[in-house]
């Protein structure tokens, strides 16, 4: 309902009412609340779980191959990876000289269609001339390591991301104590992401490890750092702060989350989508 004032022949300026049907006003007042609940339900940042299948990839060269395996890569095996519907994420290689791997990511529709696409790649006769040109002298790889993964509701979008200034990653992998998974997927979604943000650690991608015979799955993640030097002050910096202290004291009152954290900082190749 609302109040006017008149103004036409005989109003003798007075108020009149005007009616207006009361539906429409809780239409629109129930539109809008619903619309700020559906923006908030969902923090940009936590995008559900993509659904592509993905796989880690490790590189052990022969001795004295290393950088011809990695440029063979460059100039010839991201490309055919594509072409046999391969996405490329990442090609990453260890800060420590002494680290001679080649480690990257690979995602596919799904496990069927990455038995398909890799049957495919191994059988295409442009990947065998490159094998012929590029082992003419000898094997350039030692052995592979695979890890099989699928994208964790914790993530961030996985996409090809290029930084205005050069960055260092960090893969950590991560042991849950016995039955202690769910609790450590817990802490990260409610509280480490936000902590490891406010530490100047960027969150860049989260996994969980496809296992057998029910065991239980690890949790794979990358960060970035301005340098591997910062990471490592961002990450004692993010240990002493208080509200982690606190949220780590108050998950752990039964025990551990974890029996092991490993820590591998890299840097990305000249040709690596995620740089």
């Amino acid at each position: 309902m609302v109040f006017a004032r008149g103004t036409g022949p005989g109003s003798f300026n007075s108020l009149y009412f005007i009616h207006r049907p009361m539906k429409t006003v809780y239409l629109l007042t129930y539109c809008l609340f619903t619309s700020v609940l559906s923006a908030l339900a969902t923090p940009p940042e936590t995008p559900p779980a993509s659904s592509r299948y993905y796989e880690m990839r490790i590189y052990y060269p022969m001795p004295g191959k290393y950088d011809a395996i990695v440029d063979r890569f460059r100039q010839y095996t991201t490309k055919i990876f594509e072409k046999h519907g391969m996405q490329n994420i990442g090609y990453w290689v260890p800060t420590d000289p002494a680290k001679q791997e080649l480690i990257y990511v690979l995602a596919y529709p799904s496990r069927a269609a990455r038995d398909s696409s890799w049957k495919a790649f191994g059988s295409d006769p442009e990947w065998r001339a490159v094998v012929a040109k590029t082992e003419a002298n000898g094997k350039l790889v030692e052995r592979v390591e695979s890890i099989f993964m699928m994208e964790s509701d914790l993530s961030p979008k996985i996409e090809p991301h290029q930084a205005k200034t050069p960055r260092t990653f960090e893969l950590r992998t991560y042991t849950a104590s016995p039955d202690k998974l769910p609790n450590l997927l817990t802490r990260f979604r409610d509280h480490t992401r936000k902590l490891f943000r406010k530490h100047d650690m960027e969150n860049v991608a989260y996994w969980l490890t496809e296992t057998k015979n029910g065991e239980q799955p690890k949790l794979m993640y990358i960060l970035a750092h301005p340098s591997e030097a910062e990471g490592k002050q961002h990450f004692d910096e993010f240990r002493k702060d208080k509200r982690w202290v606190k949220v780590k004291a108050d998950s752990e009152v039964n025990g551990s989350l974890t029996t092991k954290v490993e820590s591998l900082y890299l840097k990305p190749t000249d040709y690596s989508p995620i740089q």
